[in-house]
C-alpha cells in the first residue's frame, strides 16, 4: 500500500498542509490556547518546520523529525506543555479545517483524523475541572 504522504500528495502537500494550519491558528478564535502554548514553550519559530518535519514521518515518508531529535515520541516532544482536553480538540478542528482548505481527499482525511484524535487525547495531561 502506498504510505500516506504519496496518498496525499507527498512532501508539497505536507508542507502547504502545515503552512495553513499555522496561518489558521494564528488567525482562528480555536487557535488562541494553542498560540499561548507555543509561547510559553519554546516559541514560534520552530513550530512549522518542527511539525512539517515530524508529519512527514508520520504519514509514512522520511523522518526528519527524528534524523534532527532522535525520536518521534509525541509525549516527549509535548511533555512540556499543558494540555487540556478542549485544547486537543480545538487542534483538531483547525486540523480539520486546514485538510478540507488544503485539498486532503476525504477517505486520507478521515483516516488521518481518526489517528490524529488518538493521538490528541492522549496528550491531554490536564484533567477536566
Amino acid at each position: 500500500m502506498e504510505p500516506m504522504i504519496e496518498q496525499i500528495g507527498g512532501e508539497d502537500k505536507v508542507h502547504l498542509l502545515v503552512e495553513h494550519f499555522y496561518d489558521l491558528i494564528e488567525t482562528l478564535p480555536q487557535g488562541r490556547a494553542i498560540m499561548e502554548m507555543h509561547l510559553k514553550g519554546h516559541g514560534l519559530s520552530h513550530v512549522r518546520p518542527a511539525q512539517f518535519a515530524f508529519l512527514c514521518g508520520f504519514f509514512g515518508g522520511r523522518r526528519y523529525y527524528e534524523e534532527r531529535h532522535g525520536h518521534m515520541n509525541l509525549r516527549e516532544i509535548h511533555a512540556h506543555v499543558e494540555i487540556r482536553s478542549e485544547d486537543a480538540e480545538n487542534w483538531l478542528a483547525v486540523m480539520d479545517l486546514a485538510m478540507q482548505d488544503t485539498g486532503v481527499p476525504d477517505p486520507q482525511r478521515s483516516q488521518i483524523l481518526s489517528t490524529f484524535r488518538r493521538a490528541a487525547l492522549s496528550l491531554v495531561n490536564i484533567p477536566p475541572v
